[in-house]
C-alpha cells in the first residue's frame, strides 16, 4: 500500500488543526483531535516509508495531542 494518501491526510488534518487553534474560538480544542489524526497518519506513513525520524516525531506528537485532548476536551 502506498503512503501518499496517508501523507496528504496528515497534511490536511495538521493544517486544519493549526488553523482551529489559531483562531481561538470555544471549539478550538477540537484542533487537537485533528492533530491526533495528523500525527497518527504521519506515524504510519513514516513507518511504511522506513523513516524512523518521521514516525518517532509523530509518535511523540501523538502523545502530546492526547494530552491536549484531555486538557481541552475531557
Amino acid at each position: 500500500m502506498k503512503s501518499a494518501w496517508l501523507k496528504w491526510f496528515g497534511t490536511v488534518f495538521g493544517v486544519a488543526g493549526a488553523l482551529l487553534l489559531a483562531i481561538n474560538i470555544p471549539q478550538s480544542g477540537w484542533g487537537f483531535v485533528l492533530f491526533l489524526g495528523s500525527s497518527l497518519s504521519w506515524s504510519l506513513a513514516g513507518f511504511k516509508m522506513k523513516e524512523p525520524s518521521i514516525w518517532t516525531l509523530n509518535g511523540v506528537f501523538t502523545v502530546v495531542n492526547i494530552v491536549g485532548i484531555y486538557r481541552w476536551l475531557i
